[in-house]
């Protein structure tokens, strides 16, 4: 099992205390886009799907941010 799959089950588990970088190293693994637009914010997208999530940068990422890039990421 590598760093970035028991990152993803320890996200389903505990969707609290996450960081943007660990969030950046699960979705490179999982194969979606992480562009940097230099922005407060850093969006997921994946290709072929309308769903994309928009996280914080640089605040706490809230629990429903998490919900919502699991969501991406099963997508």
């Amino acid at each position: 099992m590598s760093s970035a799959e028991k990152l993803l089950a320890r996200m389903r588990h505990k969707p609290l205390n996450w960081q943007i970088g660990q969030l950046e190293t699960v979705a490179r693994h999982c194969g979606r886009k992480v562009p940097k637009p230099g922005a407060s914010h850093v969006i997921f997208q994946k290709d072929g799907c309308p769903l994309e999530v928009s996280v914080p940068a640089h605040k706490p990422i809230k629990p429903v941010c998490i919900g919502h890039f699991l969501a991406l990421v099963d997508a």
